[in-house]
């Protein structure tokens, strides 16, 4: 009973004697790993009593912050503090030379029959025919024909002509929609005298030419049923397919945007003697759908041409002074 009381009146005392002697034990036993850490370990079988003292000349080991600089515990993302830069990237010897681009030289092996330019690079589309394929493809900045990359799609001042620049091996080229070659000169004969030199030369011809009426065999085979209502040839289709630069030499087709997403293309150059003056569409007719496939997207574009060969009705959407008119071809 005696000790009991004891307990109780001296309780408080007690009590902080035993959290004095735990936070002495605690401090004791961090110091002691504390300088297990910093201090080197012995050679294995040596004794090295606490109280050793280090020999004269031998320069104790010194403390460094090595590892937590490399470990970096402080910010996870940095990384170590004490990184290496990344080595220098050497300049690629193949890299693509785009100091002149409106004097690259043409491309060999490919055609350019459309050429859809738009302010978002992403936007253009280009229908090109590489060597071998059977018919022009539709195709985008970073796509591939007859072994080159396209690299970008647009207007070249210089020629007055849309153009296609493609690169290959670091070499840049392009491909024109509106080209000209001077026809080669005739060989001359013994009937033949030589040209005068004093003879007036003959003015040269511009090779710009103007907008293309659509032929006569193909505009009768386009029957106008009514305003929005054609039938139309078969063989009108592949023709039209097959001849899409010169059929449509006078068209500029541009994508149009509002409220910063584009929406449809818009189409200029259409008088009523063109092809597509011929199929109803007039000039400054915003294109939106062709079988309800949507124009302001280029998948869904593609993916419209892909079928213009094997469909058998068409029906086109466009925007007309802000109205919305409908065109329906029956293709037989």
């Amino acid at each position: 009973m005696a000790f009991d009381a004891l307990l109780k009146k001296y309780f408080a005392g007690v009590l902080l004697l035993l959290i004095a002697l735990s936070a002495y034990f605690q401090a004791s036993g961090a110091t002691e790993l504390v300088g297990a850490a910093f201090i080197a370990p012995a050679p294995s079988g040596s004794v090295l009593p606490r109280s050793a003292s280090i020999a004269p000349g031998v320069m104790p080991e010194r403390k460094t912050a090595q590892p937590i600089i490399e470990r970096n515990p402080f910010d996870s993302v940095t990384g170590p503090l004490n990184a290496k830069p990344p080595p220098a990237i050497s300049p690629d010897p193949a890299k693509l030379d785009t100091g002149d681009p409106l004097t690259a030289s043409a491309c060999d092996g490919v055609n350019v029959f459309i050429v859809t330019e738009s302010t978002d690079p992403l936007w253009s589309v280009a229908a090109l025919q590489g060597t071998g394929e059977p018919r022009p493809r539709l195709r985008r900045v970073g796509d591939d024909v007859a072994g080159k990359k396209v690299e970008f799609i647009g207007f070249n001042p210089n020629e007055n002509s849309p153009a296609v620049w493609l690169s290959n091996a670091g070499a840049l080229c392009q491909a024109l929609l509106f080209k000209t070659q001077a026809p080669l000169p005739a060989a001359p004969t013994a009937a033949t005298p030589p040209p005068d030199a004093s003879a007036a030369a003959p003015e040269p011809t511009s090779g710009r030419r103007g907008p293309a009426t659509v032929p006569p065999e193909i505009a009768s085979k386009i029957h106008k049923i009514s305003d929005t209502e054609f039938q139309v040839d078969r063989g009108v289709v592949d023709k039209i397919l097959e001849d899409q630069a010169e059929l449509m030499r006078s068209a500029r087709i541009v994508p149009e945007t509002k409220d910063g997403k584009v929406v449809g293309v818009r189409m200029f150059g259409i008088r009523p003697d063109t092809l597509l003056g011929t199929l109803g569409l007039q000039n400054g007719d915003r294109l939106e759908s062709i079988n309800g496939f949507n124009m302001a997207s280029p998948e869904k574009a593609l993916e419209a041409y892909a079928r213009l060969r094997t469909a058998s009705n068409l029906n086109v959407k466009v925007s007309r002074r802000g109205q919305p008119v409908s065109i329906d071809y029956r293709i037989k």
